[in-house]
């Protein structure tokens, strides 16, 4: 029997161009090694279903995929019209929104995808895709994360030219200096260059006058400031805990801050081996296309979740 209205999908390559682009890491992401698109896309899908594919297909890497974006670059239908079609599509195989935590070490935050498939494909090949994808994700997710264009090939180094000959030169005849009985020895740094633990005892005058040092004073406390830099902590950190919660008047800002620099000196963290601080910390769960809730790849079916397919109508 014919089948009628088997047009091919509606492609929109002028809109699309101006469609915005989702934040660095988010959006659009097609699977790895997808065939070429033909003439028989997505015809077997009703109308609003084929249009919306045509169009998302059409969409580059890493274009926004929410629904409000979506719907505000389509003329023919609203945002409760694109929601169920990409819930259709997602049903039928050809997406699933993905949310991922991606970073490395304490840099790590969790991105929303939209992985799109031009050829439709079962539950059992998206939880395996899905699964490959988390232990060995594609190339483009650092240069989506850091929003930097990594270079394809690695360019051939041109040859550095010959250094000219320098002439040798007799080494020149250094005279000690003299020290007097009783003088002290050169500072271990100059007032232009102080230590951070210096530096950030220097500055708690300026965060809060009631802890105003000397000069004196800081070096007589750097050494315990520098235990809390030795600890990971940061300038920030210190300030912030040597201020916090000031009583309304300080009498000895000295004794105060080397009270506090001993009663809040913060625990030693363990030693991380340089191996485990470059280790991606990456981990992946599916999003419901119906409620958006996350979960394991293999509890999903068609893209949605038990409560979601306990909805649908026998």
């Amino acid at each position: 029997m014919a089948v009628s209205n088997l047009s091919p999908a509606l492609r929109a390559p002028a809109s699309s161009r101006a469609h915005p682009k989702a934040k660095p890491g988010y959006g659009k992401r097609s699977v790895r090694q997808q065939r070429h698109d033909g003439e028989g896309d997505f015809t077997l899908l009703p109308e609003r279903e084929r249009h919306i594919a045509g169009y998302v297909d059409a969409l580059p890497e890493g274009a926004a995929m929410d629904i409000k974006s979506l719907a505000r670059s389509q003329p023919l239908y609203g945002q409760m019209a694109v929601g169920s079609a990409l819930r259709a599509l997602g049903v039928a195989g050809h997406l699933r929104h993905v949310r991922c935590l991606s970073g490395e070490g304490d840099q790590v935050r969790w991105v929303t995808r939209t992985f799109w498939s031009r050829t439709a494909h079962d539950n059992e090949w998206w939880t395996a895709y899905l699964a490959a994808e988390e232990h060995h994700p594609a190339p483009q997710e650092a240069t989506e994360a850091t929003g930097v264009e990594a270079p394809t090939e690695a360019p051939e180094p041109e040859p550095a030219p010959k250094p000219a000959p320098v002439p040798v030169q007799p080494p020149a005849l250094v005279v000690p200096q003299q020290r007097t009985a009783g003088q002290a020895p050169p500072p271990v740094h100059t007032a232009g260059d102080p230590s951070p633990a210096f530096a950030a005892l220097a500055r708690l005058g300026r965060t809060d006058s009631r802890l105003a040092l000397s000069a004196a004073d800081c070096a007589a406390l750097e050494q315990a400031a520098g235990e809390w830099f030795a600890r990971g902590v940061d300038a920030d950190y210190l300030t912030h805990a040597l201020t916090a919660g000031l009583p309304v008047s300080v009498d000895s800002p000295f004794g105060f801050v080397r009270r506090r620099l001993r009663d809040k000196l913060p625990p030693r963290l363990l030693a991380t081996t340089p191996a485990t601080q470059a280790t991606p910390v990456r981990r992946l769960m599916v999003e419901c296309t119906e409620c958006g809730a996350p979960g394991r790849p293999e509890a999903f079916r068609d893209g949605l979740c038990r409560p979601c397919r306990e909805l649908e109508p026998a």
